[in-house]
């Protein structure tokens, strides 16, 4: 199981992961940040992009903030890292 730091712009035109913030991951969301829907879209978001289901993300920290961690099942923080490098190099 895998954490990832994120940092996340609810509210935005587009879902999108733009790449490397630091060591956090950046995302932009296009739902609002209300009653838990932009933790579902980041969440969703990254599933996609990692190739998992939808439940194997679980926001674990910083449900009301912009700075959040996910907690990524299935996978290390080495092979989280590589498939969202993938997913940049194919969607960039």
């Amino acid at each position: 199981m895998a954490r990832l730091r994120l940092r996340v712009s609810p509210g935005s035109s587009r879902n999108a992961i733009s790449g490397w913030y630091g060591d956090a991951l950046k995302l932009s969301v296009r739902a609002a940040p209300e009653r838990g829907r932009a933790n579902e879209a980041v969440a969703t978001l990254l599933a996609q992009a990692l190739a998992l289901p939808r439940g194997a993300v679980t926001v674990v920290a910083g449900q009301a903030a912009r700075d959040k961690t996910v907690e990524i099942a299935g996978l290390d923080a080495a092979a989280v890292r590589a498939r969202i490098d993938a997913w940049l190099a194919g969607t960039g």
